[in-house]
């Protein structure tokens, strides 16, 4: 065989494997990276709740660390030897390596549950800073090597194709973590994975490292840096941040807002961030699947319907949702393929990207660290879709047909106004409203208005004025209309609705957060102290309080999740009451006269609250410091899963004493989480018993709720009272496996509640 034969074959090789391994080692990196982030949230959560609030403060942390390793990468560019590049980016590999296996640095303490913000923030930052940075530098780095590697062959002058294939990495992670990996796998196994595969991913860029030298050694020199294209000018860059931002706000305000407003729902945080990611691989293929004029003409239709619906809540939640999430996918997917189109010469490739980073990180911060404090709603949200309009075309003349639509679209977001303010008031007007509600009229009238803002999509400005009016007029309607209070925290958005049942006396002030009742009370004093909803007399709850209050004249009860404070309508003089409650927003308003008096009016005698995660709190009580425990923290769809795992259930029992009565809440609208539970208290050694209660149709609406709940004690004697009772069974044995600190399923969860398993009585 001929020297001529041997250099072609190799030369052939190269060209074949080079891109492989640069595809390769962008895709593996863009798993780790997002991998890491459920992982790594999932070990904070034990201290912090399963607020969606940690995710999105988690978020910030991932964006941030983006940044700087994105600012890395392009620091390293103004090393002019790439072979030096690789060298410095191995060293760093090595040295991030010390942090593994990854596990929630313990150095800062327990957080303070006023604010927890900075603790979580700084927690993950010693945790798992340094690793997540310089994995998250891959991207821009590889792709900055890869076009002074391939100069000089077509697919060097477009290497930002290599940054869709690290978005279809980061979004296969994505959804395998609820869907394999977290079923499959502890959090140790899951951490030791992980280990694993930053060590292959370190061997792929040994592997890069060596295919740099081989190109070196054929040429007799290494790749030459690539020519200087003329600097960005400021206005573009700022373009660029402002581009990035919105998509990156809006995936956490769509989130947030379907949470609050529509289906709070488990992994409903998968959905949004999946679907950014997917914009991403989309905007910067090579031939993207879906072109800008399409993307373009739909994304004006489904933001002046989204606009038009943001602040309007009502039972119709898929379509919410689809529209919702239809309306974020497209408004992504323009701003990131505006983004692609701008997108300068590969030699300014690592400052394209870092200031992508930034842009991530202010539409992430906004969200996460400046909006709960400045606004008492998901705000947020409808703002910044209505800012996103901006991003369509400025120049061209306004035409008269431009006017004949801005009036019109103005003039019916006005309209509401008018019936709100003006024929509501009046009851002699109220046949006007024949057969319609005014919130139903208003969202006619407000659909209209965006009809004529889509007229107007080519307009930016006339269109983002019509979307500005119609985001007013909506939430002027709605605000006052279905609340009497609104107030938000780091843990969420509570609210006290003021609604009318007729059986209760008249107006009930209800709890929600979210879609979710947190706790009821009529205003009428003959009712006012009547325990509601799951803590009703009736319900399984108020059964099993009242059984262990007829023990003794004096008992000692201690309740997991305050809610509107119902639990005090039960305390005697002799009790004491203890409540252990995360959000200190949550203690003031049950404490508060004008809105709940349970605590205040009904309780004989102090009760006391005490602040922080119960896991936490609870363990510093003493050994059988209650008679009672009630866990009431899964009723929302945000499970805080590390309460019912077998350590969780060992401390409840713990304090409860050998006699005592552990009294489980597991009413939920899409897990079934009673099973895991009942595993758990199997392999502890508790006797257990289950009540599954349906609401009577001739009680008042508001006074009690269908409640489901799981009763445990350290010895039979403690349930002997409850053995006799036919409505308290046993479940049938299981092969669920118990949730612990270590392995939690909620995906089994998902999928046992859609094809329930019989449960023997």
């Amino acid at each position: 065989m001929s020297e001529h034969s041997l250099t072609f074959g190799a030369r052939w090789d190269r060209e074949r494997t080079t891109p492989l391994i640069f595809a390769l080692a962008i895709f593996t990196s863009a798993m780790l990276v997002f991998s890491v982030q459920p992982m790594i949230t999932k070990l904070v959560l034990p201290v912090l709740g399963g607020s969606p609030s940690v995710w999105n403060t988690a978020m910030v942390f991932f964006q941030t660390g983006l940044l700087a390793g994105y600012a890395y990468a392009h620091l390293l560019q103004r090393l002019s030897s790439l072979k030096l590049q690789v060298g410095v980016h191995v060293a760093l590999l090595v040295v991030a390596a010390t942090f593994l296996p990854l596990r929630v640095n313990g150095l800062l303490g327990d957080p303070d549950p006023a604010a927890p913000i900075g603790w979580l923030l700084a927690t993950l930052t010693l945790s798992v800073g340094l690793p997540f940075a310089v994995l998250s530098a891959t991207a821009p780095l590889l792709q900055a090597w890869y076009a002074r590697v391939r100069a000089g062959h077509a697919d060097g002058q477009n290497p930002y194709v290599l940054y869709a294939a690290s978005n279809l990495g980061s979004f296969l992670a994505l959804l395998a973590y609820p869907v394999l990996i977290e079923p499959l796998a502890s959090l140790s196994g899951q951490r030791w994975g992980w280990s694993a595969g930053y060590g292959i991913f370190v061997v792929l860029i040994l592997a890069l490292g060596l295919t740099i030298w081989q190109a070196r050694v054929a040429t007799r020199r290494e790749p030459a840096p690539l020519p200087a294209s003329p600097p960005i000018p400021w206005r573009e860059r700022g373009l660029w941040v402002l581009l990035a931002a919105a998509p990156s706000s809006l995936m956490l305000g769509v989130t947030a807002h379907l949470a609050t407003d529509v289906a709070s729902a488990p992994f409903l945080w998968v959905i949004p961030l999946a679907l950014y990611l997917l914009t991403f691989v989309i905007a910067f293929q090579s031939r993207p699947w879906i072109l800008m004029p399409v993307t373009f003409i739909v994304q004006s239709a489904l933001l002046a319907v989204t606009v038009s619906l943001v602040a309007f809540r009502n039972s119709n939640w898929i379509f919410l949702l689809i529209v919702n999430l239809g309306a974020f996918f497209f408004t992504a997917l323009w701003c990131h393929q505006l983004l692609a189109a701008r997108r300068p010469p590969p030699d300014r490739l690592t400052e394209f990207f870092l200031l992508l980073s930034v842009g991530g990180f202010v539409g992430g911060a906004f969200n996460a660290l400046i909006a709960p404090v400045v606004f008492n709603m998901v705000w947020e949200y409808p703002l910044v879709l209505v800012a996103v309009g901006l991003a369509r075309p400025w120049r061209g003349p306004l035409t008269l047909r431009h006017g004949y639509f801005l009036v019109g679209g103005l003039a019916l977001a006005v309209l509401p106004h008018i019936l709100y303010d003006l024929i509501l008031p009046i009851p002699a007007l109220w046949p006007l409203l024949e057969k319609t509600t005014t919130l139903q009229q208003a969202m006619v009238i407000l659909g209209a208005a965006a009809i004529c803002a889509f007229m107007v999509r080519d307009r930016a400005l006339v269109f983002t004025g019509i979307l500005l009016a119609i985001t007013l007029s909506a939430q002027h309607v709605t605000r006052g209309y279905d609340w009497s209070l609104t107030e938000r925290s780091f843990f969420g958005v509570m609210r006290v609705a003021r609604i009318e049942d007729p059986g209760m006396g008249g107006p009930v002030h209800v709890l929600k957060h979210g879609t979710t009742l947190h706790g009821a009370q009529a205003r009428n004093p003959d009712f006012a102290c009547d325990p509601t909803l799951y803590y009703a007399r009736d319900t399984p709850i108020g059964v099993a309080t009242w059984v262990v209050q007829s023990r003794a004249p004096a008992v000692r009860m201690g309740v997991v999740g305050l809610g509107s404070g119902a639990m005090a309508a039960y305390k005697r003089p002799g009790d004491t009451l203890t409540f252990f409650e995360i959000d200190p927003m949550v203690d003031r308003m049950a404490r508060n006269p004008r809105w709940f008096t349970f605590i205040s009016n009904c309780a004989s005698g102090p009760v006391e609250t005490v602040l922080g995660d119960a896991r936490l709190t609870l363990a510093d009580q003493p050994d059988g410091a209650f008679d009672l425990l009630v866990v009431d923290a899964f009723s929302s769809d945000a499970i805080p899963a590390h309460l019912l795992t077998v350590e969780a259930l060992a401390d409840y029992l713990r304090v409860v004493g050998p006699t005592g009565v552990v009294v489980l809440h597991l009413s939920n609208r899409h897990l079934d989480i009673t099973l895991p539970a009942v595993a758990a208290a199997r392999q502890l050694g508790a006797t257990e018993r289950h009540r599954i209660y349906a609401q009577r149709e001739d009680r008042p609406y508001m006074s009690e709720a269908s409640t489901e709940v799981l009763i445990l004690s350290a010895t039979p004697e403690g349930l002997a009272d409850f053995v006799t009772d036919p409505d308290w069974k046993t479940i049938a044995e299981t092969d669920v496996r118990p949730w612990t600190d270590n392995y939690v399923n909620l995906w089994g969860a998902l999928m046992r509640d859609s094809f329930p398993p019989r449960r023997a009585g």
